[in-house]
């Protein structure tokens, strides 16, 4: 027996398939785009701080996979993290911090020889740092689901915590170790002031590494 197709019912069937596959396909640009933002180093410090001639390498801070990722980390309870939807880091956090520790060293005209480890500068000192805190905090009140989450009607806190330890080469010892730790309440409840608000916490917890990096490896230098 010969069959004979029903062409148009089978061209409608094609064409209901292709509608429902190109609705459960995101296609690259047509989400919702994500807006970029930056912080930025310090540049005031101490006049008394005091003037090296050691150079100091600044390794990639090590953190949590959670916080090592261009989104911006948001947390409502101490047991689970989120993300803010549609808003980033122009980098990876850790590479930013080591850009913004780098550059903040650099800016209290100080130190010449600064500069990240990847460069291969002969290090008489080394920087190890971990990133142990850096989200914007909320009052428990989830919205949303998922892995993303919008941001909730009261401004949250931001919180920025990092262990630092200074190393002696080539003895690879540590000299000094400590954690700087800023939480910073944010103004209103706008992606602005949030970043505002990062940028402070993490401006304090950068200028008083660099004080106190520039402090201990002097001491130490001198004895």
């Amino acid at each position: 027996m010969i069959k004979i197709f029903d062409w148009p019912r089978c061209f409608a069937f094609v064409a209901v398939l292709s509608t429902l596959l190109a609705a459960c396909v995101e296609l690259p640009g047509s989400g919702e785009a994500s807006r970029l933002y930056v912080l930025t180093p310090k540049s005031t410090f101490p006049e008394n701080l005091p003037t090296v001639d050691w150079q100091l390498l600044i390794e990639v801070p090590v953190s949590a996979s959670g916080l090592n990722t261009a989104r911006i980390a948001a947390r409502h309870s101490p047991i689970e993290l989120n993300y803010i939807g549609a808003a980033n880091w122009t980098d990876f956090a850790p590479r930013m911090v080591q850009t913004l520790l780098v550059e903040s060293f650099e800016n209290s005209s100080k130190i010449i020889g600064v500069g990240r480890e990847a460069i291969g500068l002969r290090a008489d000192y080394l920087l190890k740092t971990e990133v142990r805190e850096f989200q914007a905090e909320y009052d428990g009140t989830k919205i949303g689901s998922g892995k993303t989450t919008t941001i909730s009607k009261k401004p949250p806190e931001v919180r920025v915590r990092i262990n630092a330890k200074l190393v002696k080469m080539p003895q690879r010892s540590i000299i000094a170790s400590q954690t700087f730790e800023n939480l910073v309440k944010s103004d209103e409840n706008s992606m602005e002031s949030i970043i505002a608000s990062f940028d402070d916490a993490l401006g304090k917890a950068l200028k008083d590494i660099v004080v106190w990096a520039l402090t201990n490896g002097e001491a130490r230098w001198t004895q």
